[in-house]
């Protein structure tokens, strides 16, 4: 320390210091606890997504269901059986692949939501 700063601290006023603390430790619990809301409403809307992802999933797969079975029912021969099959293994493949596209969108969502909340509530 130079001779100026230790005239600077011997002479500094002990309630500006005391306040300042105070107000530096204000802003340090601001920052917290926002960052810590942020987080909250982070896992709120990803168990919200959730619960719709289950919901969608169910409803999709109830009609993938009904659908072989309707198919199944109107088979009649073999070669039915083998074409029921291929369209049923198709929209299978289709379900799965807009299932996984969804996941990968979340999967960037969170990933960027996450990514803002630290940066727009540094803890430091």
């Amino acid at each position: 320390m130079s001779m100026p700063e230790l005239s600077n601290v011997v002479g500094a006023n002990p309630e500006q210091t005391a306040a300042d603390a105070a107000t530096q430790m204000t802003k340090a619990n601001q920052r917290v606890t926002h960052f810590m809301v942020g987080a909250q409403k982070l896992m709120l809307e990803e168990l919200v997504f959730l619960g719709n992802e289950f919901f969608d999933r169910a409803q999709t797969e109830t009609h993938l269901f009904s659908e072989f079975v309707s198919k199944m029912a109107g088979a009649h021969s073999v070669k039915d059986i083998r074409t029921m099959y291929e369209e049923c293994a198709k929209h299978q493949l289709e379900f799965i692949r807009r299932d996984c596209d969804r996941m990968f969108k979340n999967g960037e969502r969170v990933i960027d939501a996450a990514s803002n909340l630290f940066k727009s509530h540094p803890l430091n």
